[in-house]
C-alpha cells in the first residue's frame, strides 16, 4: 500500500514540475492534460501527507515518554500520543478506500430511465414521484436535468421517463439507484382505502460520448411515426418521432418529444450509446476472474430493492438493511445520506475482498 503511495506522490511531483514549466503553456492541450492528473491526485497526496505527518509527531512523542517528565506533562504527553494513533489509523482507512480501483465512469453524466411496473395506474403515478425525487436531488446537486423521453400516463405518472443528469460525479453518486423501487401506500385511484403495492424500475446508465462507442449506420434500422399524447392523439401531422433499433443487439429506443425529427433522433441515438457502453461494461465485467466478479456483485445492486411505505413514513434499503423514517423529505430530494450509505456499503465490500485476495 505504502509503496503504491510513494509511486503517487512521486507522480505528482512530477506533475507539478511540468505545470510549472513555462514551455507548456504552449500547448494548451498538454497542459489541461497535465493539470487535470495532477488535480486527480491532489486530494490523496494530500492525505498521505497528512499520514506521514502524523506518524513523525507519533515519533517524536514516543521520544519525548521516553525522558524523565513530570507526571502533568506526562499525562499530556500521552493523551497526544493516543489521538495521535487514532488519527494516523483513520487516515490509513481513508488512504486504502482511495485506493480501490475507481469505476471509469464515475465522473460521467447519467441517462436515468424509469420505467412503471406492476400495479397499473398507481405504478405509473410512483414512476412520475421518481423521477420528481431525482429531478430535485439534481437540483440541490446543481446538477442540470432534461427530460430525453417520456410517455405519460395522463394522470400525473409515466409509464415510461428517460432523464438525462448533467454533474460531475453524477454516475459516481446514482449508479446505486438502479434496481426495483417498490412502493406501499393507499393510491388516490383506491376508494376503500386499502394499501396497495407497486412497483417501478430504474435504469442508470453512464452517458457515452461519441468517441467511445462507434456505432455503424448500416446496424441501424430507424422509423419514423407521429407524435402522440398520452390520449393517443396526434400531436403533429408530420412524422417527427424516431424509433432506433440497433440489429445487432436489439436494443430499441425511441423519442418523439422533440418538434423536429432531427432533434428527436438526435436523442435517441444519445440513448442508444449509452445503452451500448452499458452492454460493454457488463460484459468486461462477466470477462474478469473470480475475485473481480465478488466486487462487481457488491457494487452492481440492480438485482436487488427498495421499499417506501408512506403509512409508516418510512424507506427501507434491503440492499444494505438500512432504514430512514423521513419519507417526505426524500421524496423532495433529500437522498444524499441513503446514498451515501450505499457508497460506503460498497467499499467495505470491496475493502473486504482486496483483504481476502492479499491473505
Amino acid at each position: 500500500m505504502f509503496e503504491r503511495l510513494q509511486e503517487v506522490e512521486d507522480r505528482y511531483e512530477e506533475l507539478s514540475e511540468r505545470l510549472s514549466d513555462p514551455g507548456i503553456v504552449t500547448d494548451p492541450h498538454e497542459y489541461q492534460r497535465v493539470a487535470k492528473a495532477h488535480s486527480d491526485l491532489s486530494e490523496i497526496v494530500t492525505k498521505y501527507r497528512e499520514y506521514k505527518n502524523a506518524g513523525r509527531q507519533i515519533r517524536e512523542t514516543e521520544e519525548m515518554l521516553a525522558e524523565p517528565l513530570d507526571d502533568e506533562m506526562r499525562r499530556l504527553a500521552q493523551s497526544e500520543l493516543d489521538d495521535l494513533k487514532e488519527r494516523r489509523e483513520k487516515l490509513r482507512e481513508e488512504l486504502r478506500i482511495m485506493l480501490l480501483p475507481k469505476d471509469p465512469n464515475d465522473e460521467k453524466d447519467v441517462i436515468m430511465e424509469i420505467r412503471a411496473g406492476t400495479g397499473g395506474e398507481e405504478a405509473g403515478i410512483f414512476a412520475g414521484d421518481l423521477l420528481r425525487m431525482y429531478e430535485r436531488y439534481a437540483e440541490r446537486r446543481g446538477w442540470k436535468t432534461e427530460l430525453l423521453s417520456a410517455t405519460p400516463t395522463g394522470i400525473g405518472g409515466y409509464k415510461e421517463a428517460v432523464i438525462e443528469i448533467k454533474g460531475r460525479g453524477a454516475f459516481s453518486a446514482l449508479k446505486f439507484e438502479s434496481g426495483v423501487h417498490r412502493v406501499q401506500r393507499v393510491p388516490v385511484t383506491e376508494s376503500s382505502g386499502r394499501i396497495h403495492t407497486s412497483a417501478a424500475t430504474v435504469a442508470v446508465l453512464p452517458e457515452a460520448e461519441d468517441i467511445e462507442i462507434h456505432i455503424n449506420p448500416d446496424d441501424l434500422h430507424i422509423d419514423t411515426f407521429r407524435a402522440s399524447s398520452a390520449g393517443g392523439q396526434n400531436v403533429q401531422k408530420n412524422e417527427t418521432a424516431v424509433r432506433i433499433i440497433h440489429k445487432p443487439t436489439g436494443i430499441v429506443v425511441s423519442c418523439q418529444d422533440e418538434r423536429s425529427q432531427l432533434q428527436n433522433k438526435e436523442r435517441a441515438m444519445r440513448m442508444l450509446r449509452a445503452h451500448m457502453l452499458e452492454r460493454e461494461r457488463q460484459a468486461q465485467q462477466e470477462e474478469e476472474d473470480s475475485v473481480r466478479r465478488l466486487m462487481v456483485r457488491s457494487g452492481d445492486r440492480s438485482d436487488k430493492s427498495r421499499t417506501y411505505n408512506f403509512p409508516q413514513g418510512r424507506l427501507t434499503d434491503h440492499r444494505i438493511n438500512y432504514t430512514i423514517y423521513r419519507l417526505d423529505t426524500i421524496m423532495d430530494g433529500d437522498i444524499q445520506e441513503l446514498i451515501d450509505h450505499l457508497i460506503s456499503a460498497d467499499q467495505a465490500d470491496r475493502l473486504q475482498v482486496v483483504g481476502e485476495a492479499q491473505e
